[in-house]
């Protein structure tokens, strides 16, 4: 009832204030087991409720410039990925870790502020022309506990399931995640053990964000076209092999250069993928099934994001080198877009396929309707004609004569 009325804003005002919490909290932190449950648990959630409130509301605004909308909501990451990453190198330089994460929390309260300037997507009827509902008491337990499992399906909706897009969907998805982050969490590590200076290393991921901050708005100016629209999956299938390609070629870079060529086409594949993730996922569900679809993939997707950084980590333990982990990450990128492109093709021709047989049967319905009413229309003309040579034979013939 809360969110019906205010919109998401409780929602992401709630989600600003856990991410603040956990940010302060966690600097009074002496063990690790703390950190994970200050920043992951608490700031996790908190930042699931602010992710999830602002899809849905995009999802509802806008339908013809709805890419656009999604390509200029999510150039926001990109920008303080650009700003803070030179910015946690001062901080942590000046004020240790405690005084980095109390001012990161002071921060991220500000998206209390950002909750409290969205616009509720349910409108607010009018009190004159609006009824006040009327008051049923409930003193069956079976129907409480059938609203209960009919508002618990509503929330974790498993039908999805059976969508065959979607599952392609999923599935790409979770193998893009997987090895989307590792590159950037080792990015400046690479760096540094090629020989860059520590602050440089750091520009790399400042670069990638300026460039990706560019790139999310372009495409989805460019997917909100006529010509893209329709087949959007395409496109996103191709974002996700142009991002793992240039994962595997990062190893055949090892100067200071070719890393920012690197950390450019890093941040045109990021932006693009991400740019269209949800786009596609809105194409796919539409905007009334939106909401469910996306709390059920991002719960899927943590999964992969907690094991990929962890798996690259490992590979660069065990073999000493990180020219390994990105071979990794590009190559489950890379085979999760062409699994895209295939699978998509197949399921575009299988839907065409069905349309097709939808409309000749459809036809043939017609044709079938139609047949019985022409048939009573010769009937009532053979019916018709008989009643006239009745009448024309009952005449006398003095009529006959006249008639004739």
């Amino acid at each position: 009832m809360l969110v019906s009325r205010f919109g998401s804003r409780p929602v992401v005002m709630m989600g600003g204030l856990m991410c603040g919490v956990s940010m302060v909290t966690a600097s009074f932190g002496s063990s690790i087991i703390y950190l994970y449950l200050c920043i992951g648990i608490i700031g996790g959630w908190g930042l699931c409720f602010n992710l999830n409130a602002s899809l849905t509301i995009i999802s509802k605004y806008f339908l013809a410039k709805r890419p656009l909308a999604n390509g200029l909501a999510m150039a926001g990451s990109p920008v303080f990925l650009c700003v803070l990453a030179p910015v946690n190198q001062y901080l942590l330089g000046h004020f240790g870790w405690r005084g980095s994460l109390l001012i990161l929390g002071g921060m991220m309260l500000n998206c209390c502020v950002a909750g409290a300037l969205m616009r509720p997507v349910a409108q607010l009827c009018n009190p004159r022309s609006c009824t006040p509902p009327k008051k049923v008491e409930q003193t069956n337990n079976t129907k409480t506990r059938g609203s209960c499992m009919k508002n618990a399906k509503t929330f974790m909706d498993l039908s999805f399931f059976k969508d065959q897009g979607f599952i392609i969907y999923l599935i790409g998805n979770v193998m893009f995640i997987f090895g989307a982050y590792a590159p950037i969490v080792f990015l400046s590590a690479y760096a540094i053990s090629q020989g860059v200076a520590e602050y440089s290393a750091a520009y790399l991921l400042s670069i990638m964000g300026f460039v990706d901050m560019f790139v999310r708005p372009g495409t989805g100016l460019v997917a909100n076209s006529k010509w893209i629209r329709p087949r959007i999956q395409y496109l996103f299938s191709f974002a996700m092999v142009f991002n793992g390609t240039f994962h595997l070629l990062c190893p055949l870079m090892r100067t200071y250069p070719l890393l920012v060529a690197y950390a450019v086409f890093f941040g045109v594949g990021f932006g693009m993928v991400f740019a269209l993730i949800f786009e596609c996922l809105m194409d796919l569900m539409g905007s009334q099934r939106f909401p469910s679809a996306v709390g059920l993939v991002t719960i899927i997707e943590c999964f992969p994001m907690l094991l990929g950084p962890p798996a690259a980590g490992l590979l660069v333990d065990i073999f000493g080198d990180y020219k390994y982990l990105f071979f990794m990450c590009g190559g489950v990128i890379t085979t999760g877009g062409l699994f895209l492109f295939v699978m998509n093709v197949y399921n575009y021709n299988r839907l065409d396929k069905a349309n097709r047989l939808k409309d000749t049967g459809q036809n043939q319905n017609t044709i079938e309707e139609q047949e019985p009413v022409s048939s009573s229309e010769a009937q009532m003309v053979l019916m018709d004609l008989e009643v006239k040579e009745m009448k024309t034979a009952q005449l006398d013939p003095e009529d006959k004569e006249e008639t004739s």
